[in-house]
């Protein structure tokens, strides 16, 4: 019953997290893109530019931030590597990782190039 509730909630997280992206005049490519190394929350675009974005619930922002370790970010950038070999501009398309906070009153914080290798 958590586990599908939770499952719930990290759906209108990413839910909310795409309309503030859509507002802002982003195209939405994938959601939860998945390949062979992980999943992707959400791909967007803007240009000629692919974003990334890691989507993180919790009771608070500090909360939902402390839930990204090392691990996931390696799995985020193999993941996306994956995808922008779909693109046709491949490796060299210009990228930007950005993370999307969303708290227990559904409040989203957005942290543009908040990830790099």
């Amino acid at each position: 019953m958590k586990q599908a509730r939770n499952h719930l909630a990290g759906l209108a997280a990413e839910s909310s997290v795409l309309q503030h992206y859509l507002a802002a005049g982003y195209a939405l490519l994938a959601r939860r893109f998945r390949g062979p190394r992980g999943e992707i929350d959400l791909v967007l675009a803007r240009g000629d530019s692919v974003i990334f974005v890691e989507v993180k619930k919790s009771r608070s922002f500090d909360a939902a931030v402390s839930r990204l370790g090392k691990a996931q970010i390696a799995r985020i950038f193999d993941t996306a590597a994956e995808y922008l070999a779909t693109r046709p501009g491949g490796q060299m398309t210009e990228t930007r990782f950005d993370v999307a906070l969303v708290n227990a009153h559904g409040e989203v914080a957005l942290i543009e190039n908040a990830l790099w290798q």
